[in-house]
């Protein structure tokens, strides 16, 4: 007698291997940020009271900070992007978190021990950025295996759940414990980071993607490169985050915010932090529910807009409780641009392309953000914290504006269908599929 068959899945969660997936980057989330928020106080703390250094020039080195994280991003991107669809995606994930435990130990090490200087914190930051730059490109392209198509937008929102929740608990953890005893944050990060490697490790082998595997590698990164810069559509929704986040990121500056502006210290920075991810973890629960369908371009073009105001806001609030309330805002404006941008991304890529437009696209995501404190330092030293945060909110009103009209194929996407197809020659197919028009 045969057994019944089981029923189909019709959430992520029901799948294992998306549960150890969702348990690994939760993990790895809060290790990460409890990280760099404690690093980033750190680095702008050591620069006022071991370097003597004033208010301005303090700031410019946190996006100096920025700046040590991006260089490799900017150099390793392409090849990361190559070694996701190259190797076992899950190995190259778990490499890379190793890599991070190495460097959440050294930093709780050096803080124990007092031995903080800026440029040890720069070049841990920097060896940070080589870990995120693998790490990356390997995760978002390994959850589109993991679920059939059609799961794959309330994955990116069971994933945005996993992101938001921990993007809260990470900053406050890590503000709160280095409030108790340095160096907790990173000794909590150490373990952290090993569950997520060892959750990604179980998950079962996956079929690799059908890639050319004569071509040289960096044949195969140049096709990349070339399939999203032809591609209209991927490259609208990328750099759209890119520039709008460029110049509207406040993260950088929230160190001087806690420290000089609202004198909240570490245990308010690691709230306002957290804030912004409340409000995203709010939307995350919502979209995982009940899926966005409709008008997904425009909407996407509202929630950056709505992004930048509230970065404005922050900028001229002198109250804790107003400024994380405006956080929370902005926090849930992000989190339905990048549920938008995310399934159009995901669902307009081939299998095989994935993880390199996935490294083309966590390029653009951490340069606007490691290239937006450096931006955020630079224009804080010259017209202070409060000038440099209100430029960029307005500088991302802008963007939304410009793009709306220099890529209309944006504002035009009416459902997550693809909109067209890019040739193997690299050249857009344009044959319209779905509902996208």
């Amino acid at each position: 007698m045969t057994e019944p068959a089981a029923p189909e899945p019709r959430h992520p969660l029901q799948i294992r291997d998306y549960r150890l997936f969702w348990v690994a980057r939760f993990a790895g989330v809060i290790a990460t940020l409890s990280m760099v928020v404690v690093l980033g106080w750190q680095v702008y703390d050591v620069a006022r009271s071991d370097y003597g250094m004033s208010r301005s020039l303090a700031a410019f080195q946190l996006g100096l900070l920025g700046a040590a994280q991006f260089l490799p991003l900017f150099l390793l991107t392409p090849f990361a992007g190559f070694a996701a669809d190259r190797f076992d995606r899950r190995w190259v994930a778990v490499a890379a978190m190793l890599l991070d435990i190495v460097i959440a130990a050294a930093l709780g090490f050096a803080t124990w021990s007092d031995n903080l200087t800026l440029p040890l914190l720069f070049l841990l930051a920097a060896t940070h950025g080589t870990a995120r730059v693998f790490f990356g490109p390997a995760m978002n392209a390994l959850a589109p295996n993991i679920v059939p198509a059609w799961m794959i937008p309330r994955a990116i929102a069971t994933n945005a759940i996993a992101w938001q929740f921990a993007t809260v608990l990470g900053p406050a953890a890590g503000g709160m414990l280095y409030a108790v005893f340095p160096s907790f944050p990173y000794i909590v990060s150490v373990f952290l980071l090993a569950l997520a490697a060892l959750m990604v490790a179980l998950i079962k082998p996956l079929r690799q993607p059908d890639i050319d595997r004569k071509l040289h590698p960096i044949r195969q990164v140049k096709d990349g490169l070339r399939f999203v810069w032809n591609d209209r559509f991927l490259l609208g929704a990328i750099s759209l985050d890119l520039f709008a986040v460029l110049l509207g990121g406040v993260t950088a500056l929230l160190p001087v915010f806690a420290r000089d502006i609202l004198q909240v210290g570490p245990i308010g920075l690691g709230w306002m932090r957290a804030a912004p991810a409340v409000g995203a973890g709010l939307v995350a629960l919502w979209l995982a529910w009940k899926p966005m369908e409709r008008n997904v371009g425009v909407k996407m073009l509202w929630a950056v807009a709505v992004y930048g105001l509230m970065t404005a806001l922050f900028g001229i609030s002198r109250e804790l409780l107003a400024s994380l309330g405006v956080l929370v805002v902005l926090g849930a404006a992000d989190m339905i641009s990048v549920f938008v941008r995310g399934s159009l991304v995901q669902l307009n890529t081939p299998d095989h392309m994935r993880g390199r437009v996935s490294s083309i696209s966590g390029l653009a995501i951490s340069a606007s953000n490691e290239l937006g404190e450096l931006q955020s330092g630079v224009v804080a030293a010259l017209i202070g914290a409060t000038g440099a945060v209100v430029f960029g909110g307005v500088g991302a009103i802008l963007v939304v504006v410009i793009w709306a009209y220099a890529y209309p194929e944006l504002r035009n996407a009416r459902t997550f269908a693809p909109a067209y197809r890019v040739k193997d020659d690299g050249k857009p197919a344009k044959e319209q599929e779905g509902a996208m028009t």
